[in-house]
């Protein structure tokens, strides 16, 4: 069988990203933040608070990026009677169209909203995507992660902030 000249480069990249998960995180205060979803509405951070929040940088050409979506679907659905908001913050740089047809495609059913200049930065910058934030109920960063990671495991990162 012939693989893909692509593949080797690609599996090493997944298995980097899956040694770069950290661990929690000194509570740091988590950047005040105003975007705009797919749809042009704007969407700010102050909706969320008392919650806890996941704040996931992403790409539509990204596949560690598109691996995880299914299983923040599912953690949104599972825990969202507890209090927990899972945000997709797009970098993608065709534009929204583009991330639009993607949450269709894809059935996304959490927030979506599309990065600007200035998002990253607040979050202390980005070295790759995925990178994910847990902010806490009072609006404290938790956790980041780089790259992608088993729904299961980020399940028990969460719990930790979702226990009243």
């Amino acid at each position: 069988m012939k693989f893909p000249r692509f593949l080797p480069g690609f599996v090493s990249l997944l298995l980097l990203a899956a040694l770069l998960r950290a661990e929690p995180v000194a509570p740091t205060p988590a950047p005040a933040w105003k975007l705009k979803d797919v749809d042009g509405n704007v969407v700010s951070s102050a909706q969320f608070k008392g919650k806890v929040v996941v704040v996931d940088f992403w790409a539509t050409w990204c596949p560690p990026c598109r691996a995880e979506i299914p299983g923040y679907i599912a953690l949104q659905k599972k825990y969202r009677d507890a209090g927990l908001v899972i945000i997709g913050v797009s970098v993608d740089r065709q534009g929204p169209g583009v991330v639009r047809k993607f949450i269709a495609d894809q059935h996304v059913d959490y927030q979506i909203v599309m990065a600007d200049d200035d998002i990253q930065t607040a979050f202390g910058g980005m070295d790759a995507i995925p990178t994910t934030f847990i902010i806490d109920r009072a609006g404290n960063i938790r956790d980041r992660k780089v790259g992608l990671e088993p729904a299961a495991e980020y399940e028990q990162a969460l719990l930790r902030y979702l226990k009243p």
